[in-house]
């Protein structure tokens, strides 16, 4: 299938931007979280991470929402495992978005089930960083489909000024907005908004 003329550029701007963002883990080979078996998928972890993706997302500052969200679900346990995970990060911006009301529901015992449903759907197993997605892109004539753990189905796609997209399954998006935040155990890639599964 041939790329539009204005598709290709778009990707190429988007290789570009990723690429440069992706430098710090040049090292590191990059493994498709869908194509790798399980045991392929357990990379060495970055020398430049500081901690797992709990602990590297505590430290971040922008993500004190999600990792009180992480600690409601129980899920902490689960994302200081091995791996590895990459996790797509709403920023704490990216929880102001959504109704207080919904947010303090879902933080409660009895959102729990409702919480790590969401949670889950923001993680996609193996190490999947900027350089690997910018290539599933590309493979995929311009967007990707990536598997999360929760079972459903987020949609990268390239933008025309190079950015990328994310499209839940409601037809909601999200930018990625900083890439490649390496973590003992995965990389987190920051989004501007929270994404829902069906």
């Amino acid at each position: 299938m041939k790329t539009p003329r204005h598709g290709a550029v778009a990707i190429a701007a988007l290789t570009s931007t990723l690429l440069i963002a992706a430098c710090s883990n040049a090292a590191e080979t990059p493994v498709p979280a869908e194509d790798a078996p399980p045991a392929e998928t357990a990379a060495a972890a970055d020398p430049a991470a500081s901690g797992t993706i709990v602990a590297v997302a505590q430290g971040a500052g922008s993500f004190s929402t999600l990792v009180a969200a992480v600690q409601a679900a129980g899920l902490v346990d689960t994302l200081n495992g091995a791996g590895p995970f990459t996790v797509f990060a709403p920023t704490d911006d990216a929880f102001g978005k959504v109704p207080a009301a919904t947010r303090d529901a879902l933080l409660a015992p009895a959102g729990k089930a409702d919480l790590t449903k969401i949670l889950t759907y923001h993680v996609v197993a193996g190490r999947v960083d900027a350089a690997t997605l910018t290539r599933q892109i590309q493979e995929g004539g311009g967007s990707a489909r990536l598997t999360t753990v929760e079972g459903g189905v987020l949609t990268a796609r390239a933008g025309a000024d190079g950015s990328v997209t994310l499209t839940d399954e409601t037809g909601g998006t999200a930018t990625v907005v900083q890439t490649d935040v390496a973590a003992t155990n995965g990389v987190i890639h920051a989004i501007d908004t929270v994404v829902m599964p069906n």
